[in-house]
């Protein structure tokens, strides 16, 4: 009797069979699947004429892209409810818009200093080197950019954002995204690769990319060797659930790791695909078995025609629960919302902390024990003034690099004199000011 997992196997080696030039990414890119019928025609499923009606409705508004590696892994035995299925076919839900859906939710534009770059936090931008991607996952932050030709950032744009980083030197780390910069040609990465590595005070690259999930094929002999030259190069990739991690994905992750990228994972929490503590400790555990840690776990965000992904924050807490103290502690992944309005990345955990006093801090720990740490009695904090000269701590400091205070930072340093933050509007001090 055959197994599933010797079924599922058999499958790909049809698909394979079938299409002699399966494995060449490029091919996989000229046979794009944009609409049901093909969807239909390769899965040799049927799909009730209402429903594609309103999968097409969706397709005008969102447009569809899928690999065929990415649609042969669809279990098409039960593919309204696959997870594949789920991220790669529009869905009529995403023409629902809630009253709390934002086509810009992270405010990426409005921190954009100049096109392509998104500027957010002190040391680090976000570049933008590309609008395509091998395929468009149903619940994309940036559907209002992904696929759109108005979005395509051509040479003078990136220039420009090269020029952007060159000129503020606290810029040290660029995160290359998009779209996704794999699908550019492997010469003009390199190009972009070359150009931001030469700017002196960089000194991390970083890139988003979905290619090693959606086309593991693209991570071809060649591109490794162009992104090996430009280390420290860091890669993150987007594996949401255990399926998608194949022989072909994997083949990709190890020829990445074998050159020394450090590669790490980002998933988005997703209603009805990974929102279970047994899929996403699966996940992490296969992701560090393939010498990739996991990052991230995304609340998934509030981007027009997501509502019908988007979990509770508790679920995700749950997921933690379930994770620390359960598998290996470099297998677990921070639990982000990105706070909408541009707020950035707000890290939300289970509490470990019970309570506190001057002497004594009282923790509990994965399975419910409860227990107390001995503050140290002869502990002299230090205190900082800025005074580098006179400390008895060693720092040497770049005489280029400024130290400043930011946000609750500023409330804890010892040499701002700032006490409180008060918001914009506060009523009880525009009382004061009226009186």
């Amino acid at each position: 009797m055959i197994r599933e997992a010797e079924l599922k196997n058999i499958n790909r080696i049809n698909w394979e069979q079938k299409y002699p030039d399966w494995k060449d990414w490029k091919w996989q890119v000229r046979h794009t699947v944009r609409d049901i019928e093909t969807i239909e025609e390769l899965l040799d499923i049927k799909i009730d004429n209402q429903h594609k009606k309103h999968i097409k409705r969706t397709i005008e508004k969102f447009p569809m892209a899928i690999t065929p590696y990415y649609l042969s892994l669809i279990d098409i035995n039960n593919y309204k409810n696959d997870p594949i299925f789920k991220q790669a076919v529009a869905s009529e839900k995403e023409l629902i818009i809630s009253k709390c859906d934002m086509v810009d939710p992270l405010a990426e534009d409005e921190d954009s200093p100049v096109e392509g770059i998104t500027h957010r936090y002190p040391d680090r931008v976000l570049f933008h080197v590309s609008n395509v991607c091998a395929m468009y996952c149903r619940h994309c932050t940036r559907k209002r950019k992904v696929g759109d030709k108005d979005h395509i950032p051509n040479k003078e744009i990136i220039e420009k954002g090269i020029e952007y980083i060159r000129n503020n030197s606290q810029v040290r780390d660029v995160l290359l995204s998009g779209g996704d910069p794999l699908l550019l040609s492997d010469e003009y990465l390199d190009w972009i690769l070359t150009e931001v590595s030469n700017i002196s005070h960089v000194e991390v690259i970083r890139i988003g990319t979905r290619v090693p999930v959606v086309l593991p094929y693209r991570i071809t002999d060649r591109l490794v060797n162009v992104l090996k030259k430009h280390h420290p190069l860091w890669i993150n990739t987007h594996f949401n659930h255990p399926k998608e991690i194949t022989a072909s994905s994997r083949e990709a992750l190890r020829k990445l790791a074998d050159v020394g990228i450090p590669l790490g994972n980002q998933s988005v929490l997703l209603a009805g695909v990974n929102d279970c503590v047994h899929i996403m400790k699966k996940l992490v555990q296969k992701l560090v078995q393939n010498r990739v840690r996991p990052y991230y776990i995304y609340q998934c965000d509030l981007s027009e025609g997501l509502s019908h992904f988007r979990t509770s924050v508790g679920k995700g807490i749950e997921i933690m629960e379930s994770l620390r103290g359960h598998t290996s502690g470099f297998a677990i992944p921070t639990f982000v919302v990105d706070a909408p309005g541009g707020g950035g990345k707000i890290p939300v955990m289970p509490n470990y902390l019970v309570s506190w006093s001057n002497d004594k801090t009282i923790l509990r720990n994965y399975e419910g024990v409860i227990t107390t740490y001995k503050e140290p009695d002869s502990y002299k904090a230090t205190s900082c003034d800025l005074n580098c000269d006179e400390c008895k701590l060693t720092l040497n400091l770049d005489d280029d690099k400024e130290i400043k205070a930011l946000g609750v930072q500023k409330l804890l340093s010892d040499y701002d004199e700032t006490i409180s933050f008060t918001p914009k509007n506060n009523e009880r001090i525009a009382r004061r000011d009226n009186g």
